[in-house]
């Protein structure tokens, strides 16, 4: 298979999909891989480490889109890259189509076959593409609400874990999934007094029994909410409905209730985010403050520490992707139903219920696709 790596062009992004090792592994397996000229430069990789690694390399993304039968991105196209996919092409990406329609109109329009990272679904339910990514914003949000916290960047002017003498700050965090563990040990970590939200018992009980002592877990409710944003410093939006749109645990009005200078970090705001008045934002321009109330909601928050996340993320496409390239997308679909269930539009088709639902589309079963 020909399969092409291009760079990635939205602001900040400084991940590439696939590693020299990467590239590697799908040369010794017989496929020819073109890589875009610079691609792996925020990440550390050079474009002559590619080609030791066998890879050619192609000095415009249009030329890698052109020849390539497999495309292998990390995060969805933008509007510049639209025109230049191609009928039956695979693309291999982050896509989070449920909260955004044009980019979903257009991978329609365009008679790819688009295969989501965020929704490989292992048998226990669990992401393994959207794991490695996950974890590394888990950690970033309580990283990046801690700096948010300092007065000059419009926070209440505490320090996360205090000092002797000074109690710390309180981190109340919604959702005990990968993000929400990942920030719970991070902040617990740092000293902060963590309150841990989820709508799953037995999660709560298992991560009663393993987080230190200064992370206590609560049932999931409005009720609880609303309480709890009254006294919190720091609010981590962590919840992930796999392939849909996030809901709104925190609304406008709900901002009222919290003091000047509580910060927010919705890390999921690439699924339409769980708090109603975030937006997606960029490193360049990370916050806005809403009521004295701030707002952190980059959307590719792992492309800060890109080394870190190309590596863990090609650690856990690469399996997938050789099934891909040594298969092809549907016999490896057929074979395997984690990748099945990354497809969520094939030639025109929404095969993924969830994005179908988000806006009112058609949709088509996948065993109507594969069979």
């Amino acid at each position: 298979m020909i399969i092409g790596i291009p760079k990635e062009i939205k602001t900040n992004e400084n991940r590439v999909a696939v590693t020299p090792a990467g590239v590697m592994d799908f040369v010794k397996s017989q496929h020819k891989v073109y890589v875009q000229s610079s691609a792996g430069f925020g990440s550390g990789f050079s474009d002559e480490m590619y080609m030791e690694a066998g890879a050619e390399i192609l000095p415009s993304i249009e030329e890698i889109y052109d020849i390539a039968e497999m495309i292998i991105k990390v995060k969805e196209p933008i509007e510049s890259e639209y025109n230049l996919i191609k009928e039956n092409q695979l693309v291999f990406t982050y896509f989070h189509f449920a909260s955004y329609e044009p980019l979903t109109n257009a991978m329609i329009k365009s008679n790819a076959i688009c295969l989501a990272y965020e929704t490989v679904e292992k048998a226990d339910r669990s992401l393994p593409l959207l794991v490695p990514m996950s974890e590394v914003a888990g950690r970033m949000a309580v990283q990046e609400g801690a700096k948010f916290l300092e007065k000059p960047e419009g926070g209440r002017g505490i320090l996360l874990g205090g000092v002797p003498g000074v109690p710390p700050a309180k981190v109340l965090i919604l959702g005990a999934g990968v993000v929400g563990t990942q920030a719970a040990k991070m902040a617990a970590g740092l000293g902060a007094s963590v309150t841990l939200l989820d709508i799953s018992l037995p999660r709560l009980r298992y991560l009663a029994d393993v987080l230190p002592a200064n992370v206590t877990t609560m049932y999931s409710s409005e009720f609880n909410i609303r309480r709890l944003i009254k006294n919190h410093d720091l609010i981590v939006g962590a919840v992930l409905i796999p392939g849909a749109k996030a809901p709104n645990l925190i609304t406008r009005e709900m901002l009222k209730d919290m003091r000047a200078g509580t910060v927010l970090v919705d890390v999921a705001v690439d699924q339409g985010g769980c708090i109603e008045t975030c937006k997606p934002t960029t490193h360049e321009d990370p916050i806005f403050i809403i009521d004295e109330v701030v707002h952190y909601c980059v959307a590719n928050m792992p492309g800060a520490v890109p080394y870190t996340s190309t590596i863990a993320l090609t650690n856990a496409t690469m399996p997938y992707a050789l099934q891909l390239a040594n298969k092809g997308w549907e016999q490896a679909c057929k074979d395997n139903v984690e990748l099945a269930k990354g497809l969520n539009i094939v030639n025109g088709k929404v095969v993924y219920e969830g994005v179908a639902s988000a806006f009112d589309l058609p949709y088509t079963p996948l065993n109507e696709i594969l069979s």
